[in-house]
């Protein structure tokens, strides 16, 4: 399977750490979106889309690619995040994942978890989540990442 994983993490890296985890598990190279020409996104057999959530929606650069991508019809894609605000991994992923199916990917997949957050107001109470994502989380990543790899081998 050819994999690639378009990541943007910012402040304390809570999503690269979880990228890391799918992409030794699945066996994708993680890039940044800017640093990658998506006239090439074709060749992979499945693309992951991660980002922290930023007020409630990924980071808007990778919004930005999601609008940019040419229409690939059929590609399986799978979307990820790490936030400061638990229980809500269907409403933050929701623009980005709607965006994607209009260009032809079907998701295959999507997870989120805690994330130490500092952003505004947070920083002044300590932030929220600290110590995650967590081995917990680590061990969530990794089992999502097996089930995307066992629903590619058996497509």
């Amino acid at each position: 399977m050819n994999a690639i994983i378009l990541l943007i993490s910012y402040h304390h890296q809570n999503t690269e750490k979880i990228a890391k985890v799918i992409a030794n598990t699945i066996g994708a190279e993680i890039k940044k979106p800017q640093e990658t020409d998506l006239n090439t996104l074709q060749n992979y057999d499945l693309i992951g889309f991660g980002s922290g959530i930023y007020y409630g929606k990924p980071d808007k650069n990778l919004l930005e690619t999601a609008y940019k991508i040419p229409t690939l019809t059929g590609k399986k894609a799978f979307i990820f995040s790490t936030s400061g605000r638990l229980g809500n991994e269907a409403k933050f992923h929701k623009g980005l994942r709607e965006k994607l199916q209009s260009k032809g990917f079907t998701i295959i997949g999507e997870f989120n978890c805690g994330g130490y957050d500092t952003f505004g107001l947070l920083k002044i109470g300590g932030g929220v989540n600290k110590g995650r994502p967590n081995e917990e989380d680590v061990k969530a990543a990794e089992a999502f990442a097996q089930n995307l790899k066992q629903q590619m081998t058996n497509q």
